[in-house]
This record gives structure tokens, C-alpha cells and sequence, in this order.
């Protein structure tokens, strides 16, 4: 089964839709299961699920052709449910215009691209997962086409995936602070 996971913005369903038409998968969405099934509290603007809930009803609906979406994968999915755990990834200062645009509040425009920056899904789906299974793409410049394209070169071992350090552009440019607060 493969995963696609990133932080909000970098294309996650976008890619997963071309992927399946391409591929024949069928997508489960694990915003999408937690909404249907009620499983999350809704704190200011975002939805706390309760990923333990969610690991339950997703685990009833998976097969080898199961296509799981979503930023919660590291949180929800067992090593051994996943071949291929495929992070995108996209450069912190492309995410703000996103993020503004789906009117996220400046402390989540923070929280998400601050994640982006110190890449905490790839931290916890490799913790997770294993580094053999996690892939991280850099999608900042490329079309959905090639995006596919790229997952499909690492589903054949052909293709290792990108490395991918947002940190040292946010340090020589003097933003760290930008994005990482002093909370006094």
C-alpha cells in the first residue's frame, strides 16, 4: 500500500487523483474517514482527530491497492500496512500564498510552515516507517505529471528521492524568527 503524506498546500489529493487514474488505486482519505465518522473536536479553526479511532476504521477498509492521503499517515498507519510512504514536500515561502489564500489564521500560517521548514512529517514517518519505505519529493517547481512520474521511478527502485533542507534557505535569508517565534 502506498502512502502520500505532506504538510497542508503541496498538492497531496491533487497527486493522489492523477496517481490512481494512472495507476488504478483507490484513495482513502484520512481527513475525509475522520469527518464522515465524527472522530475530531473542532478547536478554533482546525479539527483534532483522534487518531487512535482513525487507525481503527482505516485499518477495516485497506487493501494492497489502497491509496492513504493525508498528514496524519505517520500517525495512523502501521509500519507493516505501507511498501512506500511518498512525502511531498514544497518550499516554505510558496506555502504562505496557499495558506493565505485558504485563509489560515497567521498562527496556524506559522505552525504549518515552521512543520515545512523542520520537516516534521518526514522526521515521523521515517520514525514510523523506516527510512527504505519514506521518499521525500520536492514538488516547489515541477507539474503534477512529473510529481507522478517521480513517485512511479521510486515504486520501480529507480529513483531514491530528493533531499530536502528548507532550514539552511530560512537561515541565510534571516528568517528564522519569522517562522519560529520567541514565545515569552
Amino acid at each position: 500500500m502506498l502512502v502520500i503524506t505532506g504538510n497542508p498546500g503541496v498538492g497531496k489529493h491533487t497527486i493522489a487523483k492523477k496517481l490512481a487514474e494512472k495507476a488504478g488505486y483507490s484513495i482513502l482519505d484520512l481527513n475525509e474517514i475522520a469527518i464522515q465518522n465524527k472522530i475530531f473536536q473542532k478547536r478554533q479553526s482546525t479539527l483534532d482527530v483522534d487518531v487512535k479511532k482513525l487507525a481503527k476504521l482505516v485499518k477495516k477498509t485497506l487493501d494492497k491497492k489502497s491509496l492513504i492521503v493525508g498528514h496524519l499517515a505517520p500517525y495512523v498507519l502501521d509500519k507493516k500496512q505501507v511498501s512506500h510512504v511518498i512525502i511531498l514536500r514544497k518550499n516554505p515561502y510558496k506555502l504562505i500564498p496557499v495558506y493565505k489564500k485558504r485563509k489560515y489564521s497567521q498562527k496556524k500560517i506559522i505552525e504549518n510552515v515552521g512543520s515545512e521548514i523542520l520537516g516534521i512529517i518526514e522526521y515521523d514517518s521515517i520514525t514510523k516507517f523506516g527510512m527504505k519505505k519514506t521518499f521525500q519529493i520536492n514538488v516547489t517547481n515541477l507539474t503534477p505529471v512529473q510529481i507522478v512520474n517521480k513517485i512511479k521511478l521510486v515504486l520501480k527502485n529507480r529513483f531514491k528521492g530528493d533531499k530536502v533542507d528548507w532550514l539552511d534557505i530560512v537561515a541565510s535569508k534571516g528568517d528564522l524568527a519569522k517562522f519560529f517565534p520567541n514565545k515569552k
